[in-house]
């Protein structure tokens, strides 16, 4: 009851990390990471548009979903920009829908790389709960920092985690499909903590495009973490989508 009664600190701009120079894509990463962990991906992507990194968790006072879009929102405005291509990573997907919906005179085009799928009550707590190997797999040792100091100076995550889990997209879905923003849906070939058949199923609901990703020959099976841990097939999978952001 105590922090039901304090008062909710009003939406400020984000951490934030900036790479590069163009146009502006905006990622939002994953549950439990942080934004220097995608730092070789955008890197990569420098030479073509300015990428900017929120810390997705790093809210003024308690972790809402409405704070945080808004949170967003003041992040977008500081930085001076006026329209941007999103592009989410597992989690940070949920908050780039909630954001496009909201706000979509801002949103450019979406891309979605193995994210919160569209059933009801279903979230990545609930997948990473139905396969605990695939995350121990994933623990490289810059992902474990990640999660250690995520869950060291963001008490948030408790709540962040809380509506990942109970969170229903549709009206969201219907509200972008309503204004007819451009999305695409990236999947991992082998995705050990979510469904793909909840990712095809979500880019069918949003009009969107569904690309399986395979890796080249020299890699192993991509997982849910490629978007960093395999930067540069990601990258040339994004290439291929010819996003404004990039042309």
């Amino acid at each position: 009851m105590q922090d039901a009664l304090v008062p909710q600190p009003p939406d400020r701009p984000l951490e934030c990390l900036s790479v590069g120079a163009g146009r502006p894509l905006v990622l939002l990463h994953g549950f439990l990471l942080q934004p220097r962990i995608y730092l070789p991906f955008a890197e990569l992507l420098a030479d073509r548009a300015q990428v900017l990194i929120p810390s997705i968790f790093a809210l003024p006072g308690r972790w809402t979903f409405d704070h945080a879009i808004g949170c967003l929102e003041a992040t977008l405005d500081e930085m001076g920009v006026a329209r941007v291509s999103l592009l989410g990573h597992s989690f940070g997907g949920g908050l780039e829908l909630g954001l496009a919906a909201r706000r979509p005179e801002r949103i450019v085009e979406c891309v979605f790389g193995d994210t919160l799928g569209v059933r009801e009550r279903f979230g990545l707590a609930n997948e990473a709960l139905r396969h605990p190997f695939g995350i121990l797999r994933m623990a490289s040792p810059s992902a474990a920092c990640a999660f250690v100091e995520s869950v060291a100076t963001h008490p948030q995550l408790v709540a962040a985690g809380l509506w990942g889990f109970t969170s229903h997209r549709e009206p969201e879905i219907d509200a972008v499909v309503a204004r007819d923003i451009p999305c695409h849906v990236l999947w991992a070939s082998r995705d050990t903590l979510l469904d793909r058949a909840d990712g095809r199923e979500f880019a069918r609901r949003l009009h969107a495009t569904f690309t399986v990703a395979e890796a080249p020959p020299g890699y192993g099976p991509l997982d849910h973490d490629w978007m960093f841990a395999d930067a540069p097939v990601f990258a040339a999978h994004l290439d291929r989508l010819g996003l404004y952001a990039l042309s």
